[in-house]
C-alpha cells in the first residue's frame, strides 16, 4: 500500500484508492496478514446482511480479521470500487482525528453491497492507509434490483390498451386483494408502514399495509394542535420522494400528515384503512401465518401469508397510565396526552400535567398560551433539556454538510456504539455551555434538569428509552420565568376531588389532569397481538443491543416471518431497506437459516397454496 506521509497534502482521493486496492486484494486472498494490514489496532467494523446476514459489529482488528476470514468464502466479495453516484473521498475531522471518508460498492454472491470507510491520515502506524471504522451493507440482491432510474417500468402498456383495464382499474382491483393474499402483512400505516411498504414494492413484494385509523397521516393530525417536528427537514425526507424545497424548516403535524397520505398514493401502496388487526397465527409446516383482519362495516377478512411486519413505532402506540393514588377520586377531566388536541377549550381552567418529556412540555405550552387560568406541572424524573437551535439540531448537523441524505444514512449507520458515546459526551458539553444560563434559571424554579447518566444528553436518551427529554420551543422559558408550575411528584401526598394534595398540606386545584407519561414498550403490542410466548421469547424492544444496533428492530427475530418496523423518520428511511431485503431474500429462498435452525424451503405463496388445493379438487 502506498505510505501516507503526514507532512504533505492529504490527497483524499489516493489515500482511499490505495487502501480499497489492499482490501480487495486481501478479501480475495483470505490471507490473515494482509487483512490485518488493513486494519488499526481499535478498528471497527459493522456489518449489515452484506457479509452476516444479521446486524452485526466486530471490535479489534483480531475479531474483525477472524469474521472476515469466516465469511469470505460464502460472500465471494469482490469487484470493489468507489461508489459512483455517492459523495467523493473527502478530508474531515472527525471525534478529533483527521480522517479520510468514502464509500464504496461491490459484489457478493447474492447481491451488491455498499460501504463506508473511516482512515486516520495521522498516527497510523507504517504500511499505508488502515480503516478505523468500516460499514458494509447490502445494498440490492442481484436479479430484484429497485425498479428506479433506469429500470423505471416504461408504462407503454397502458398508452396502447384501448379496451381493457386502464391503470385506476388495475391498482383498485390490486388493492381489492379479491383473488389473491399477499405476501406481507404490515400492520401499521404511520411512517414506518408506509416506507417500508414503499420499498417492498419497488423489488418486487406484494405488501398490504393496514391501519386501524380512517386515513393515512391520522396518527399525526389527530395529536395536539401545535405539534411541530422538532429536526429539520432535510434530515427526515423518505425514500424516493423527498419533501419539497418550499417547505419550513421545522415541518407542523398537518403537513407531515397530508404528505404521508400522498405518499402512499405516489408509490402505489397497497392500504386497508379503518382495518383492525385482531392477530395472528403461525403454522410452521406451512410457513404461513393466518391472520383476521376487521374491516369497516362489520366484516372480517382472513389473510395467509409468509410474513407480518409489526409497524407501529419503536414504541406500542398503547399509552402507559401509571398508578396514581386518589387519581379516580379526581373530579375533573383526565386525558392522556395521545388523546390532548387542543388548549383551546381550557381556556380560563386550570390544569396539572404529569410529565416533562417533549409532549408534556408542548401540552403545557399550548395550554398556557390558549389562556388556561393555571399550569402546573408534574414533574417525576430530571429531564434532559437543551433549546431547540442550536443544541437540538447540533446531532443532525452531518446532515447540513452537504452530502447526499442517502450517504449521511451510511455515515451514521457505520458509528459504532463506543465512538456514538463519545460523540454525544462531546456534543452535550458543548449544548450545556450554550444553554448553560437557561438549565440555571430551570433549577432555581424547582424543574430538576440532568444529562443523561454518563453526560450523553437528549439523543441518546431517545435511543436508549425514546424520552426523558425536552427540546425547548418556548415551554422551559414560561417555567424559568415562573408563569409554569412545576412540582416534583415525590411532593404529591395524592389526588383528591379537587386536585392534588401536597406534602406540605396545599392543594394544587385543577379541572384538567394530562398524563403525558409516555407508552409501552412495543414488546407489549406483541403480547396482546400474539400472545406471551412470542413476547417473551423477542423480549425488550429499543435501546442498544450488544451489537449497538436497536435491539430487535429491522431484522430478524426469534420467530419465522415476523419482524418489527419503526423509529423516527430518519430510521425508517435508513433501515427500511434492509429490513424489505431480508424479507425478499426470505421469500426467494437466500436466507441462510438463524443459528441453531435447519434450512427450510421458502414458504409457500398463498397463489401456490390456491394452485395445490385446485388441483386436489
Amino acid at each position: 500500500m502506498t505510505m501516507v506521509d503526514e507532512t504533505a497534502p492529504v490527497v483524499a482521493e489516493e489515500v482511499f484508492s490505495s487502501w480499497l486496492r489492499e482490501f480487495e486484494t486481501a478479501s480475495w486472498t483470505g490471507d490473515p496478514e494482509r487483512l490485518a494490514a488493513c486494519f488499526l489496532d481499535d478498528a471497527y467494523w459493522r456489518d449489515i446482511l452484506s457479509f452476516t446476514w444479521e446486524y452485526r459489529t466486530f471490535a479489534g482488528r483480531d475479531a474483525i480479521v477472524t469474521a472476515l476470514r469466516a465469511a469470505l468464502p460464502e460472500v465471494r466479495p469482490g469487484e470493489f470500487r468507489q461508489a459512483p453516484g455517492r459523495s467523493l473521498p473527502r478530508l474531515v475531522k472527525r471525534s478529533g482525528r483527521r480522517v479520510v471518508e468514502a464509500f464504496f460498492e461491490f459484489e457478493t454472491a447474492v447481491g451488491r453491497g455498499h460501504g463506508f470507510v473511516r482512515l486516520p491520515v495521522e498516527g497510523a502506524p507504517p504500511g499505508g492507509p488502515r480503516a478505523w471504522i468500516l460499514l458494509t451493507t447490502l445494498h440490492e440482491l442481484r436479479g430484484f434490483e429497485e425498479q428506479i432510474g433506469e429500470r423505471r417500468p416504461t408504462g407503454l402498456e397502458y398508452s396502447s390498451n384501448f379496451s381493457g383495464d386502464n391503470w385506476a382499474d388495475q391498482r383498485r382491483k390490486e388493492q381489492e386483494y379479491a383473488d389473491r393474499d399477499p405476501e406481507v402483512l404490515v400492520v401499521g400505516g404511520g411512517q414506518a408502514g408506509l416506507i417500508l411498504g414503499a420499498r417492498l414494492r419497488q423489488i418486487g413484494v406484494d405488501a398490504l399495509i393496514v391501519e386501524k385509523l380512517d386515513r393515512i397521516g391520522d396518527n399525526w393530525r389527530q395529536r395536539y394542535h401545535s405539534l411541530t417536528l422538532h429536526n429539520e427537514v432535510w434530515a427526515n425526507s423518505l425514500p424516493y420522494v423527498p419533501f419539497p424545497p418550499t417547505w419550513p424548516t421545522f415541518v407542523p403535524k398537518d403537513k407531515l400528515a397530508g404528505f404521508l397520505e400522498a405518499y402512499a398514493e405516489f408509490m402505489e401502496l397497497n392500504v386497508w384503512t379503518g382495518t383492525e388487526f385482531r392477530g395472528a397465527t403461525y403454522d410452521e409446516g406451512s410457513r404461513l401465518w393466518t391472520a383476521h383482519l376487521g374491516r369497516a362495516g362489520g366484516t372480517e377478512r382472513v389473510v395467509r401469508c409468509p410474513h407480518i411486519v409489526l409497524a407501529t413505532g419503536s414504541v406500542s402506540g398503547t399509552p402507559t397510565i401509571p398508578s396514581m393514588p386518589g387519581l379516580d377520586d379526581f373530579a375533573g377531566e383526565v386525558v392522556h396526552s395521545s388523546r390532548f388536541t387542543s388548549g383551546i377549550e381550557y381556556r380560563g381552567r386550570r390544569a396539572i400535567v404529569v410529565g416533562t418529556g417533549n409532549s408534556g412540555h408542548d401540552v403545557a405550552q399550548e395550554l398556557h398560551e390558549n389562556g388556561a387560568a393555571q399550569v402546573t406541572m408534574v414533574q417525576r424524573g430530571p429531564t434532559c433539556v437543551v433549546s431547540l437551535i442550536p443544541s437540538g439540531t447540533l446531532v443532525y448537523s452531518l446532515f447540513s454538510e452537504g452530502p447526499p441524505v442517502e450517504d449521511i444514512d451510511l455515515i451514521t449507520a457505520s458509528i459504532p456504539y463506543p465512538v456514538l458515546k463519545e460523540s454525544y459526551q462531546r456534543i452535550t458539553r458543548r449544548t450545556t455551555e450554550i444553554d448553560g444560563e437557561l438549565l440555571r434559571r430551570l433549577q432555581a424554579a424547582g424543574f430538576e434538569v440532568d444529562q443523561g447518566p454518563d453526560g450523553t444528553g437528549f439523543h441518546m436518551k431517545y435511543l436508549r428509552t425514546g424520552g426523558g427529554y425536552y427540546i425547548n420551543v418556548g415551554c422551559s422559558d414560561l417555567i424559568a420565568d415562573g408563569r409554569i408550575r412545576v412540582v416534583q411528584a415525590r411532593d404529591i401526598v395524592r389526588f383528591t376531588r379537587d386536585g392534588a394534595l401536597l406534602a406540605d398540606g396545599t392543594t394544587i386545584e385543577s379541572d384538567l389532569v394530562v398524563l403525558a407519561t409516555g407508552y409501552e414498550n412495543q414488546q407489549e403490542a406483541v403480547r396482546r397481538m400474539f400472545g406471551d410466548e412470542l413476547a417473551d421469547r423477542i423480549g425488550p424492544i429499543w435501546d442498544f443491543d450488544e451489537d449497538g444496533f436497536m435491539r430487535n428492530m429491522w431484522r430478524r427475530l426469534d420467530q419465522d416471518g415476523f419482524w418489527l418496523m419503526g423509529g423516527s423518520l430518519i430510521e425508517c428511511r435508513t433501515f427500511s431497506r434492509y429490513l424489505a431485503l431480508a424479507i425478499k431474500a426470505d421469500l426467494e429462498g437466500l436466507l441462510p437459516p438463524r443459528p441453531g435452525r435447519t434450512a427450510l424451503p421458502p414458504a409457500a405463496s398463498p397463489a401456490d397454496l390456491a394452485r395445490g388445493e385446485e388441483s386436489v379438487r
